[in-house]
């Protein structure tokens, strides 16, 4: 899918003197509330009131951030599946939302596919698979998956909960590379760190901005960034996909903006313009690339045809994995 990683200045002309049908003109005519199902203070945060803040700016109009965490995104997902189609209700929703939490559990409050009006992918952060470099003697990738190979459940592999990125990120390199690892579930990112750093366990997929304390003092080390391409904040870290005989490999991890189902054409075209004027603005752009995050845009038809993408692997990983959640 040709996703645009930088934001079309045709549609920044676009929303400033484009002609616009008349329903989109009187929008927004009061405040937006944008729903985050996380907790204030985390990376979902980090992206949404910064990027709602430069939209504003092009609406007229505050976005006013809901933090609705709880059950794995499914409290606010929900919320917003059950709102009105009027384009005062959005939700900054994410790959667990869309993609994986349709296979990882047996009853959802909403529906992935029929209950959003998609409007735009908008990030992909990097996580990286970090080890300890006093028990993990590998120096790349390579030679970790040669190791491991020869001694299937000799090395643990930490995560931050069931069915997180970096749960299925594990699951995804097990199965890729042929290896058996022992999980080892800690409650959060930051404590399964501490589990590495303290030799608890062997290594980890997390994300960078929580890793990078660790890495620039040298009680990780970083040996493969989860995602498709190298990133140009972990120069010399290779992609983990081409290693050792592994194919294909992408676990990263990626958000999007979506409306509840039935909201206006003109409206989903309205919000998309102003999103993706917003992430043209290079300080913001800046800001995010600094701490991990790949800002993104893309057609509300290439977000649908992406989610539906996703949720096909990751539901081939969970099965294969037999990870359910109630």
């Amino acid at each position: 899918m040709a996703i645009v990683r930088r934001a079309a200045l045709v549609a920044l002309a676009g929303l400033a003197l484009g002609p616009q049908p008349a329903r989109a003109q009187t929008y927004p005519a009061r405040p937006i509330h944008l729903i985050v199902p996380y907790a204030p203070g985390g990376g979902a945060d980090f992206f949404a009131r910064p990027v709602a803040a430069k939209m504003a700016e092009f609406l007229g109009q505050p976005i006013v951030i809901e933090n609705k965490p709880g059950a794995a995104t499914n409290l606010g997902a929900e919320f917003v599946a059950k709102s009105a189609p009027d384009g005062y209700t959005l939700l900054m929703g994410d790959v667990a939302t869309f993609a994986v939490n349709p296979s990882l559990y047996k009853k959802l409050p909403y529906d992935a596919e029929q209950d959003f009006a998609p409007i735009s992918l908008t990030s992909r952060y990097a996580i990286v698979l970090v080890v300890n470099p006093d028990r993990v003697k590998a120096k790349s990738i390579a030679e970790l998956i040669e190791a491991a190979r020869k001694a299937p459940g000799s090395f643990d592999i930490a995560h931050a909960g069931v069915g997180t990125p970096f749960h299925l990120a594990a699951a995804l390199f097990e199965q890729s590379a042929g290896v058996k690892l022992n999980q080892v579930p800690y409650r959060g990112a930051s404590q399964a760190v501490q589990g590495i750093i303290a030799g608890e366990v062997h290594m980890m997929f997390v994300d960078y901005a929580t890793a990078r304390p660790q890495l620039e003092s040298g009680r990780l080390k970083a040996l493969a960034v989860a995602g498709e391409t190298a990133r140009p904040e972990l120069p010399g870290v290779p992609p983990v996909a081409g290693a050792a005989g592994i194919g294909e490999f992408d676990a990263s991890p990626w958000r999007a903006l979506v409306a509840p189902a039935g909201t206006p054409a003109a409206v989903i075209a309205r919000l998309h313009d102003a999103y993706v004027a917003a992430v043209a603005d290079p300080v913001l752009r800046a800001r995010l690339a600094d701490a991990g995050v790949e800002p993104l845009s893309s057609s509300p038809e290439e977000l649908a045809a992406y989610r539906r993408k996703e949720a096909g692997k990751w539901a081939e990983v969970i099965k294969a994995a037999n990870i359910q959640l109630e």
